[in-house]
């Protein structure tokens, strides 16, 4: 398995990448086609979707980024994090956790996440 604190990087810098063209390829590197991610509020799968729903999400949520909350850890293809999500500088407004499992190839093939506080 690759780097647990690689892939949480890899993947909150693709949910903070604002500029629509960066961000679909910083999906292409980060997931494989044929990848899902399924949380209580929202869904997406493959490259399109998944691109599609971090663009809604970040509408809702202005000016706001996701930062790692503690450390990474991970065992076998499944890696395990914790994020806050919020204005630069303030309180966070949200915090969750997210599993994802990791395609032999480094890329995510699955994620699945759950709202510690909203």
């Amino acid at each position: 398995m690759n780097n647990p604190v690689h892939i949480a990087e890899q993947y909150l810098s693709v949910w903070n990448e604002r500029d629509a063209a960066a961000r679909r390829a910083k999906v292409a590197r980060a997931f494989t086609l044929e990848a899902s991610y399924v949380d209580p509020m929202m869904r997406g799968a493959g490259h399109e979707g998944i691109d599609a729903m971090i663009g809604a999400a970040q509408g809702h949520f202005p000016g706001m980024r996701f930062e790692l909350d503690g450390a990474p850890d991970g065992h076998n293809d499944v890696v395990r994090f914790s994020w806050t999500l919020g204005l630069p500088g303030e309180a966070p407004v949200a915090r969750g956790t997210d599993m994802a499992t990791v395609d032999p190839d480094g890329r995510l093939s699955s994620v699945t996440g759950f709202l510690n506080q909203a």
